[in-house]
């Protein structure tokens, strides 16, 4: 029997306490060779919430699973309408100052990889290149019987006109895209099929209790292994698809940075974990470095 995700984890050790000093990342930044890990925290300052900071989602929202989403159709239901609300916001966010200073790192030369647990596409959207989506990506939907891949933008249109007039108001919108609402609010919203086969549609994004697809697990793997360092950015590293890049690092030997305000699962491989806000952290150390970082931004 598959065992329920962890969805929280709580230090069984004392840690070391975060600093302030962002001459490690400069210096590992500098040397080149950086491959990027970045969760949820990363995109906080663009007005999506993460999962377990201050005021994180899971205090009030557990995350739909895959064995919830394929084994009810009104597990189905419920996700769709949360989803489709969340969606109208999720797609308006930009990318903050953080997005921003990792694709100015990537135009100078000083990153070699750059992978992200989130699922909403602002490191694409800041201009970094070859970003390897480890959850997936909202913008997509995929058929889970014939397969077929979509555009999330055609799947909203017709889910508009399924659900003419749903406009209720969410308690709060996840990282995950999905928005908070009460069964009352979803009421009979209606889902719709697979274009192509009428099959059942799913967001392309690795639910939590679902794997990663290997090949995506191996190319972030031969990533890290080619590594000078690894950056983690924004991450609890709570969920071991994301530790495991971690402990990896660690056993061969790699420099594991960590910028994250909280403590972390992955703080004991860490050769230092920065408690600094992301946004004014990375663009300090761009700025140390002479790397322009592109001014706008986000809503």
């Amino acid at each position: 029997m598959r065992m329920r995700p962890t969805l929280s984890w709580t230090p069984e050790e004392d840690l070391p306490p975060g600093s302030t000093d962002l001459e490690p990342v400069a210096d590992a930044l500098g040397a080149g060779g950086v491959v990027v890990l970045s969760g949820a925290g990363l995109s906080t300052e663009s007005g999506i919430p993460d999962y377990r900071g201050e005021g994180g989602s899971l205090s009030r929202h557990t995350p739909m699973t895959y064995q919830d989403f394929t084994g009810s159709e009104r597990a189905r239901r419920r996700y769709w309408a949360r989803s489709h609300l969340g969606w109208r916001t999720f797609r308006r966010a930009l990318p903050n100052a953080g997005h921003r200073a990792v694709a100015a790192f990537g135009r100078h030369g000083l990153l070699s990889g750059v992978i992200t647990q989130n699922v909403d596409g602002l490191h694409q959207a800041a201009g970094s290149e070859g970003v390897v989506e480890l959850h997936g990506g909202l913008d997509r939907v995929v058929c889970l019987s014939c397969g077929d891949v979509s555009r999330r933008r055609e799947l909203a249109r017709r889910l508009e006109e399924a659900n003419a007039g749903f406009a209720p108001v969410a308690a709060g919108i996840n990282p995950d895209g999905d928005a908070d609402l009460t069964d009352e609010q979803v009421g009979d919203f209606r889902v719709v099929p697979c274009a192509v086969c009428g099959g059942v549609l799913k967001p392309d994004v690795v639910f939590f209790g679902e794997n990663v697809p290997p090949r995506r697990v191996e190319h972030c793997r031969a990533l890290v292994r080619e590594a000078a360092s690894l950056l983690v950015l924004g991450s609890s590293l709570t969920v071991m698809s994301g530790l495991r890049f971690v402990r990896q690092a660690a056993r061969a030997g790699t420099p594991v940075l960590v910028v994250n305000r909280d403590p972390t699962r992955g703080d004991r491989h860490a050769v230092t974990r920065v408690a600094l806000p992301l946004g004014t952290a990375l663009t300090t150390v761009a700025d140390r470095l002479g790397v322009p970082v592109d001014g706008r931004t986000a809503a």
